[in-house]
């Protein structure tokens, strides 16, 4: 199994509005990319401070369902439409589990 995990910060003028339509955008995806086996995304919940401000952790099967999802024209459009014009920062690992 594979786990992807990628966390955020976004701009400081990123609007309420945008963020919202990350995670609008984001919910259509499972339905999109049947190799999608788990999908759990949102807001850090605020308890600490210097945290990521948004999360996306996603379960595969193997190397290759995570690279159908990686280069799927859906997930590329979310981040090409939704993510990029409002990140500040990323990051991301890929845990062979």
């Amino acid at each position: 199994m594979i786990r992807h995990i990628v966390l955020f910060t976004w701009s400081d003028d990123a609007t309420d509005e945008q963020k919202a339509a990350v995670s609008e955008a984001l919910k259509t995806l499972p339905g999109l990319i049947p190799q999608i086996k788990s999908y759990t995304y949102g807001e850090d919940a605020g308890i600490n401070q210097g945290n990521y401000d948004f999360a996306i952790v996603a379960d595969f099967d193997s190397v290759d369902d995570y690279l159908v999802y990686r280069d799927h024209p859906e997930h590329q459009a979310v981040i090409a439409e939704r993510i990029k014009p409002i990140v500040a920062s990323r990051a991301a690992v890929q845990l062979g589990l």
